[in-house]
C-alpha cells in the first residue's frame, strides 16, 4: 500500500537497508520513545532509521505514507488514536513554583533545617 510512496532504492554506493526493516524501526522508536541508540539490533544500526527518518521528513515521504495509512485506518474504523505527552516536554508556568496553599499563609521557618539554631534575629545565651 505504501511502496509506490517510497523512494527507489539508491544506486551506486552502499546496498540501502530495506524499506520495511526500517519503517519498523522508525514505529518502533516512536511508539516506545526510547532513544535511537536502545533500537534493538533486529532492525539494524540506529543511525539508518534515523537518517532515514530525517531525510524522509525532510523530502515529505514520511507526510504522504503517514498520509495513506491513516485514510486507510480511519475509513475501515480501525484507528485508535494515542496521545501521549512526555514529561520531560511540559513545563509548568513560571509562577507555579513556590506559591503558596490555598487557605495558608506561608511562614518562614526560625530554625535553620541543617543546624537547628535560631536563624532570626541576635543569639540569645
Amino acid at each position: 500500500m505504501i511502496e509506490p510512496l517510497l523512494p527507489p532504492v539508491q544506486g551506486g554506493g552502499r546496498r540501502w537497508r530495506d524499506h520495511r526493516q526500517v519503517i519498523n524501526a522508525i514505529l518502533w522508536k516512536l511508539r516506545t520513545g526510547a532513544p535511537w541508540r536502545d533500537l534493538p539490533e533486529r532492525y539494524g544500526p540506529w543511525k539508518t532509521a534515523h537518517e532515514r527518518l530525517r531525510l524522509w521528513t525532510k523530502d515529505g515521504t514520511w507526510d504522504k505514507i503517514l498520509d495513506r495509512v491513516i485514510v486507510k485506518d480511519d475509513a475501515v474504523g480501525d484507528l485508535e488514536w494515542i496521545i501521549s505527552v512526555d514529561s520531560s516536554v511540559v513545563r509548568a508556568h513560571q509562577h507555579a513554583a513556590g506559591a503558596r496553599k490555598k487557605g495558608g499563609a506561608a511562614t518562614p521557618s526560625k530554625s535553620s533545617p541543617s543546624t537547628g539554631k535560631d536563624s532570626g534575629g541576635p543569639a540569645a545565651d
